[in-house]
């Protein structure tokens, strides 16, 4: 039977909450939320456009330090605080899945309880 291991990430320090940046279960990679913060400064920018790159930048580097790949990102859902921001979610998504027949599949929902300047979120599921 698989187990839990927690991973490591070197450049996502930690989560202000007692839980991990990621844990794999076998081959499954299973990241605790992802935002749009600046690991280095703790903060998110107040531009919409750069936090939501921000947020898939430390998709890629989270999933790539428990094994992965982008290849391998099964599911992605989306927590926006306000649905406009979905277009600069696509520019993104474009970027890094360019492929219209190798993509994850994705939900994106309105999130109005994200706090402060977040208005990204995202819950990833992915295998090595």
């Amino acid at each position: 039977m698989a187990r839990r291991k927690v991973v490591e990430v070197r450049e996502h320090p930690g989560h202000r909450n007692p839980i991990p940046v990621c844990v794999t279960l076998g081959d499954l990679i299973l990241p605790s939320v992802i935002g749009g913060m600046n690991p280095k400064t703790g903060k998110a920018s107040p531009d919409p456009q750069k936090q939501v790159e921000q947020a898939f930048f430390n998709m890629k580097e989270i999933v790539e330090a428990a094994g992965g790949t982008t290849g391998g990102i099964g599911k992605i859902i989306f927590y926006l605080q306000d649905m406009k921001y979905r277009d600069f979610v696509n520019v993104e998504w474009l970027k890094m899945f360019p492929n219209e027949n190798d993509r994850p599949a994705r939900h994106v929902i309105k999130a109005e309880h994200l706090t402060g300047n977040t208005i990204i979120q995202m819950d990833v599921i992915a295998s090595r």
